[in-house]
């Protein structure tokens, strides 16, 4: 029997309605034939909230992990340009079934650990995590100025003119990139885990191209957005200082897209039927 954990169930028929639903219905067959499939051995899932992901064992023993959800096929792109490199490794895709099979990362502890006790260390983790994920742009992945729609739509509780300036400088940034790459799209302390083959793993790309200053924009309200302490915020500045220093990309550069993916994760949240968090904050404190 499919254990579909309560979370899962509301986000995913709350986000895609009856299509949605019709997926959770059919989720245990779709997980019985992904096993027949690939040779798996099902375990528990885990506690998340728009994708099914669980730890199974392959035929030869190994362990690993089971993607199931809709709209993946942009991470498997992703993932595949990344060839293991900085990321946690695709080892199968099935795009029309929605489902990845993936490396599992162990030991698998999160960055935002690190990022508890020594905030520099973590953030020079993700910077080099840039830098070797930023390969160069491969076909089927959608580009970064597609997002630019959600700003565009918005007519929620993120003050207008906010949005309107986001869309601006967003519109801006991606006219004048001095280069593009693929990006993760959603690099940030939880989307970091620890690893034995290398020592940190990218996971859960959300898989864009564009100019790799986009990149930042994560970071620098993460991890718990939830949390409105002023003194996360007032990490920022240090945290652009030595990400422009590592990157060499300029520091206003990478504090115009900090603004805009502070806007737009704002703008994601507010549709989504949440309240403010420190997202907006970082917003109000890197407006040109």
């Amino acid at each position: 029997m499919v254990h579909i954990l309560t979370a899962l169930r509301r986000n995913v028929a709350g986000t895609w309605g009856a299509a949605g639903e019709r997926w959770l219905a059919d989720l245990p067959d779709l997980l019985a034939g992904l096993a027949a499939d690939w040779g798996l051995t099902l375990g528990a899932p885990y506690d998340l909230t728009y994708h099914y992901v669980a730890a199974v064992r392959r035929a030869d023993g190994t362990p690993a992990v089971l993607k199931a959800g809709f709209e993946l096929s942009a991470e498997a792109a992703a993932l595949a340009a990344f060839d293991g490199h900085g990321a946690a490794r695709l080892l199968r895709a099935d795009p029309a079934r929605g489902a990845l099979l993936l490396e599992q990362v162990s030991p698998g502890d999160r960055l935002r650990d690190l990022a508890a006790t020594d905030d520099a260390a973590a953030t020079a983790v993700l910077a080099d995590l840039m830098r070797r994920l930023h390969v160069p742009p491969v076909p089927g992945l959608p580009t970064v100025l597609s997002q630019v729609g959600a700003l565009d739509r918005h007519r929620g509780a993120v003050p207008a003119d906010l949005v309107a300036e986001a869309a601006a400088v967003m519109r801006h940034l991606c006219a004048s990139a001095p280069r593009t790459a693929v990006l993760h799209g959603d690099l940030h302390h939880d989307n970091v885990l620890r690893g034995t083959r290398e020592p940190w793993l990218a996971i859960d790309p959300h898989g864009l191209v564009g100019d790799p200053g986009y990149e930042a924009g994560s970071i620098l309200f993460n991890p718990d957005p939830g949390d409105r302490d002023p003194a996360l915020t007032a990490l920022v500045p240090a945290r652009l200082r030595q990400l422009s220093a590592a990157l060499g990309e300029p520091i206003d550069r990478l504090a115009a897209w900090g603004f805009v993916k502070a806007v737009l994760s704002s703008v994601w949240t507010a549709d989504a039927g949440g309240g403010p968090d420190r997202a907006l904050d970082v917003a109000h404190l890197l407006r040109p």
